[in-house]
């Protein structure tokens, strides 16, 4: 049965069409939620699901129900990341210098991360770091093709300055 059929279902009735359609998926709105949420994928996933099986009925089928569902995942994984603070870092000194700068840099990466918009942090996540083709990524967020390779290009380069003025200072 297609996504599509198995979404028409749903709207129609069906409590188990869209469980099974979320299921045929999981593992890969998984690795994208990993991406963005990282230990809390699982509930960015079931978020996205849920959601999803209460939007069904509004559709239009106007995209794959896949880039469809990527799209309801990787909104309900940004979600959670903005409502989570940043997880300290364990307490103690390191041991040696070498493990002090990993940890600086390890603090400093997530502070250069979230130092770039949402959407730039989702064009990254989607092209350079899970793989999509630009055209699929565009069409899980709902924009332009162009729109995204701009997006993706001034991430990267906003990421290189903040990377260089931090090896500078340190």
């Amino acid at each position: 049965m297609s996504d599509a059929d198995l979404v028409r279902l749903h709207a129609e009735g069906d409590k188990d069409a869209l469980g099974v359609l979320c299921d045929r998926h999981g593992p890969r709105l998984k690795a994208v939620a990993a991406r963005i949420a990282g230990q809390d994928a699982d509930d960015a996933v079931q978020d996205g699901c849920l959601k999803a099986f209460r939007r069904a009925g509004t559709f239009r089928g106007d995209s794959a129900v896949t880039t469809w569902l990527h799209r309801i995942v990787t909104n309900a994984a940004f979600d959670i990341v903005r409502r989570s603070p940043l997880v300290a870092e364990p307490e103690g000194e390191p041991s040696t210098g070498s493990e002090v700068a990993q940890a600086d840099t390890r603090i400093d990466l997530r502070e250069l991360w979230s130092g770039i918009s949402r959407e730039h942090q989702a064009a990254l996540l989607l092209v350079d770091m899970m793989g999509y083709p630009l055209a699929e990524a565009a069409e899980i967020l709902g924009v332009p093709e162009g729109t995204l390779k701009s997006r993706a290009t001034r991430a990267r380069a906003a990421l290189a300055g903040k990377l260089d003025s931090a090896a500078d200072t340190a």
